[in-house]
């Protein structure tokens, strides 16, 4: 399978770790009911691998660790793997968004020494949901910049009715906090930054029209500050992934709330949920599905070249074999 300039926005990474630090982690996943049957074990190699098996050109990596140090840690590693193999590889730096001084000062360290290629935020960071008010400067400042905000499910949230986070509760977490956002009037008020939302954003299209119907109703708190209208005009700004989603039912949902020209393609690699059967079957439904033609599928794949010229460069620098 080949894919040309495909980019995958969602795609994990994590520094080197120990065989025992990866033993503690694959135990914790297994007491939270996510059986995976051996230790997960990213390498550069091994992603560079998989995207050629799986014919994806380039992925912006992003994690989001959960202790500031960690955090730096993990950004500074991307930041070298993007400099080591900058035709295949962005970054997406991680904030931590507990702390809005922090995250500021992550967004100014970052950007002078590791020129990320946009942000990556968690639904919460240490207890702290992105709708909370605190987190107005940050939002100033990625305003200001027309970032790109990659916003990631909270995996760290406990399993529900016994089956494993990443299957079902991350839909409704993402689904959860934008809702939350949207009634702060945070996309009212940044509204040029461009949020992209991991996994089709989770159940949030297939609620949309329930919001709409609903969700100016004077029982709704905030309710009579939104219009109809207005709520269907600011989730229509949202971007949303493919991860895992790149299904026709998934399609479906999603263009009652975006156009097709905000669904940019994402494969959720380099976490022990995806292997390339997962990945090449996303890329399959997307090109075979009935609810887009091939050339809105493959406009997808690149869609991600569009939110950042800087990776754009680099990708037609690697295809001039510059």
């Amino acid at each position: 399978m080949t894919t040309g300039t495909w980019v995958d926005v969602h795609a994990h990474f994590a520094p080197p770790a120990t065989e025992e630090q990866r033993h503690t982690a694959w135990t914790a996943m297994r007491e939270l009911c996510f059986l995976a049957p051996q230790p997960y074990h990213w390498t550069v190699e091994g992603a560079l691998q998989s995207m050629d098996r799986t014919g994806v050109a380039m992925q912006l990596l992003s994690a989001v660790p959960q202790t500031h140090d960690a955090l730096r840690t993990s950004n500074d590693y991307g930041a070298e793997l993007v400099t080591e193999h900058p035709g295949r590889f962005g970054l997406l730096a991680a904030l931590p968004t507990d702390d809005p001084q922090a995250a500021l000062t992550e967004i100014t360290r970052a950007e002078a020494a590791l020129r990320p290629d946009g942000w990556a935020v968690s639904t919460t960071y240490n207890g702290i949901n992105l709708s909370d008010r605190v987190l107005e400067p940050v939002w100033d400042e990625l305003n200001r910049r027309s970032a790109v905000v990659f916003v990631h499910p909270d995996t760290t949230k406990r399993p529900e009715l016994g089956l494993p986070t990443p299957l079902v509760e991350v839909a409704f977490d993402t689904t959860r906090t934008i809702v939350a956002m949207l009634y702060q009037g945070m996309f009212r008020r940044y509204p040029d930054v461009r949020f992209v939302l991991a996994h089709c954003g989770g159940a949030l299209p297939g609620l949309s029209g329930r919001l709409r119907l609903l969700g100016t109703e004077a029982w709704v708190p905030a309710g009579d500050q939104f219009t109809p209208e207005e709520i269907a005009e600011q989730l229509s700004r949202l971007y949303l992934d493919t991860a895992a989603s790149g299904t026709d039912a998934n399609l479906a949902a999603a263009l009652t709330m975006v156009p097709v020209d905000h669904i940019v393609y994402g494969g959720d690699a380099g976490v022990p949920c995806s292997d390339d059967r997962t990945l090449s079957a996303n890329i399959t439904a997307l090109r075979k599905s009935s609810i887009i033609t091939s050339a809105q599928a493959e406009l997808i794949g690149r869609r991600a070249l569009e939110l950042s010229p800087a990776i754009a460069r680099r990708l037609a620098d690697r295809v001039a074999g510059l």
